[in-house]
């Protein structure tokens, strides 16, 4: 939670704050040593709750217990960098720390536990309690998992979802056409908002586009726009940005735009849990509270995406919809083809490379991407009271065709302030691994999880240059031999962590042109 300012009393449990260079991901954790008079006194436990004060300001937080006085002496209480920054405060201002209270919606909790559905203020309870911090990691873990187990009926669904809207800020545009386009994810490569966001913006519409980092991704948006210009923008910069171009690609960590949201993900992502319940209120949570009023929604389907059958991507579509129209949001979801990744590159510097490509429309330019991006813009195109149904992808062509697009992206990227970057010679990892065919045939299958694990395993996202290369797609005859894809890291390590990898399994199937997988997509 933001740190709140409260009356500070001094007396008893007054200790010397001390920052602890300890990252714990969304979870705000205070250090005591076993030793201190206050940890006696107060009866503290391991992973107790605790509200930590300083200079005015509270935050609550997970008690960890050491025994090194280096990391925390007797006269101090440490802190991680996550309460360290809410708290700002400079290391050694005087700190006090007592019990926290229980979290009110523990009661509420227990039910969903059991099973129980659950009503709108017991949703507006507990995730007003999880954005203030009030609940531990095993907390947290216990409501995603009973969520995930008992499956959330569409009205709780929009109970959560609301709930988080109203956990944080929600931004007014003061227009009354804010476009927004999001993917459910899994498909490496795809980095169409990038594309999107210039040829909407050249047309004239609203598109505020705050993008997440990469969790167990080789890239996340704002990891590939990093590649190009700053991401981590004070909140009066970002929305001068918006007014004066129409649009932006930017970090919504600043926003604060539904943080109940980061909070449970911090969760999610570690266990690997991606309910419909929860994947509809996380995406629509953010969108909505980032203000807009019309979204385009991408759900891929394929063997290795997140969504595998049509009937299932009908099924999220549906739920989607229901819990949309029940926030006023316009909504158009567009189920489209998740069997490999889209685009050449994958990692950030590739993925900017090749977004740069297709904005200056070179020969190279992956087309499956700048097909993708077009379709996708041109369905927020035509939200445009003026843009007839159909015409949307001709007036996205154009703006991309005549370098519209690629003026409006320049102007972003100085707007929020250009990095050196060459897409003509990208930077890449100079360690390389050249991934080639066993034997001759048809590329019958790609499979979208180990393309984007081998691209981790060799530094992605954290090394900007790291990632995969992919030389062949679905369809393509190769002969043995033929390289499949190059690999780039920056250090030996993860280089051989990718080989290993690659030698289990590279992620492409070979086979007969009648075997590749086919898809009923809308584009």
């Amino acid at each position: 939670m933001s740190a709140q300012p409260e009356q500070e009393t001094p007396g008893h449990g007054s200790l010397m704050l001390r920052r602890v260079a300890i990252d714990t991901y969304r979870e705000n954790v205070a250090y005591l040593h076993r030793d201190c008079a206050v940890y006696r006194a107060e009866g503290f436990q391991a992973l107790s709750k605790v509200e930590v004060r300083a200079n005015g300001q509270r935050i609550l937080a997970t008690l960890n217990v050491v025994d090194d006085a280096s990391i925390v002496g007797c006269n101090q209480l440490g802190v991680s960098e996550d309460a360290f920054a809410q708290l700002d405060v400079p290391d050694g201002h005087p700190a006090s720390v007592s019990q926290a209270e229980p979290a009110e919606s523990i009661p509420a909790l227990f039910r969903k536990i059991n099973g129980e559905r659950l009503t709108r203020a017991d949703f507006h309870a507990i995730v007003g309690d999880i954005a203030q911090h009030r609940y531990s990691k095993i907390e947290l873990t216990a409501f995603v998992v009973a969520s995930n187990r008992s499956e959330l009926d569409r009205e709780e669904v929009f109970f959560l979802t609301e709930a988080m809207v109203a956990s944080g800020r929600k931004l007014d545009w003061h227009e009354s056409l804010v476009v927004d386009k999001h993917c459910i994810g899994g498909i490496p490569g795809n980095r169409t908002s990038m594309l999107v966001v210039p040829i909407v913006a050249a047309y004239g519409l609203v598109f505020p586009k705050t993008s997440s980092r990469a969790i167990t991704s080789p890239a996340g948006t704002a990891d590939t726009m990093e590649v190009l210009a700053t991401v981590e923008l004070p909140f009066d910069r970002l929305t001068e940005i918006v007014r004066t171009h129409k649009g932006c690609l930017a970090w919504g960590g600043t926003a604060n735009l539904s943080p109940a949201d980061d909070v449970l993900i911090s969760v999610e992502r570690p266990l690997a849990l991606d309910s419909p319940g929860q994947m509809v209120a996380s995406i629509l949570s953010k969108k909505i509270a980032a203000g807009a009023t019309h979204l385009v929604l991408d759900i891929p389907i394929g063997p290795t995406a997140k969504v595998r059958s049509m009937p299932e991507a009908q099924r999220l579509r549906r739920l989607f919809e229901y819990v949309a129209q029940r926030l006023h949001l316009s909504l158009d979801v567009v189920i489209t083809d998740g069997r490999q990744p889209v685009g050449q590159g994958v990692g950030p510097v590739l993925e900017a490379r090749d977004v740069m490509r297709v904005l200056e429309n070179h020969p190279d330019a992956p087309n499956d991407l700048r097909q993708k991006s077009l379709r996708l813009a041109g369905r927020l195109i035509e939200c445009s009271p003026d843009v007839r149904g159909g015409d949307g992808f001709g007036i996205a062509r154009d703006i991309l065709d005549s370098g519209r697009a690629l003026a409006q992206m320049q102007a972003i990227i100085e707007a929020q302030g250009s990095h050196d970057f060459d897409h003509h010679h990208p930077a890449l990892g100079a360690l390389t691994l050249e991934v080639t065919a066993a034997q001759a045939g048809v590329v019958t299958g790609i499979d979208n999880l180990q393309i984007a694990q081998i691209a981790r395993l060799a530094g992605a996202p954290k090394v900007q240059g790291a990632g995969v290369d992919l030389c062949a797609k679905l369809g393509d005859e190769v002969r043995a031999g033929d390289a499949l894809y190059h690999v780039h890291a920056s250090y030996p390590a993860d280089l051989e962590f990718a080989r290993q990898a690659c030698l289990r399994f590279n992620g492409f199937s070979l086979g007969h042109a009648d075997q590749v997988p086919h898809v009923f997509v809308e584009f």
